[in-house]
């Protein structure tokens, strides 16, 4: 096994941070319990790869919260009525899909 050092005089294999990615998104997300917390902390703390990993899962969250808050303009969802009125003609009339 292969090993990279990461901050700190800590090193470990590659392969043992593969254990981490999907605990990291649990661990965002606060649906872990106290002990499987203190592991991901511990090892975030110790492994820069893996921060840098939590860092970019954390602000893209945090970035897809935001948007979904957001309301579309009022003349963006006028443009989208008309246009679904468009198609819902045209496919009365037989003219569409």
């Amino acid at each position: 096994m292969s090993t990279h050092e990461h901050g700190g005089s800590h090193e470990h294999g590659k392969d043992d941070c593969v254990d981490y990615i999907e605990r990291i998104v649990y661990f965002i997300d606060n649906e872990l319990d106290q002990a499987d917390c203190a592991v991901v902390e511990m090892h975030l703390r110790e492994c820069g790869p893996c921060l840098e990993r939590h860092d970019l899962q954390k602000a893209v969250k945090q970035l897809v919260q935001r948007s979904c808050s957001e309301a579309a303009p009022e003349s963006l969802r006028d443009r989208v009525r008309l246009q679904l009125r468009e198609v819902r003609v045209q496919i009365t009339e037989g003219g569409g899909a």
